[in-house]
């Protein structure tokens, strides 16, 4: 086995309200900085031992998919690497 770090990003979808993203936007803005969007995330760094970094991807993707995510309302990417 050897051991990984999957990190797992969860972004809501576009199209779906992001009242925290708007909040900070509105907060950035009005300390001079020009955006055109924000949008937040939420970044869960997974460590774990696994056969191959295939393995560890798929095993947090199910993680993404029954917990860190809600499907309907998020998209999601896992990056993993050795450790």
């Amino acid at each position: 086995m050897t051991g990984y770090t999957a990190t797992v990003t969860v972004r809501l979808k576009s199209g779906v309200l992001d009242p925290e993203a708007e909040t900070t936007q509105q907060a950035l803005e009005r300390l001079g900085f020009e955006l055109e969007d924000l949008r937040s995330a939420d970044r869960f760094e997974i460590d774990l031992d696994a056969a191959s970094a295939t393995d560890a991807r798929e095993r947090a993707e199910e993680m993404a998919e029954r917990l860190l995510a809600n499907p309907t309302i998020h998209d999601y990417e896992v990056d993993v690497t050795e450790r």
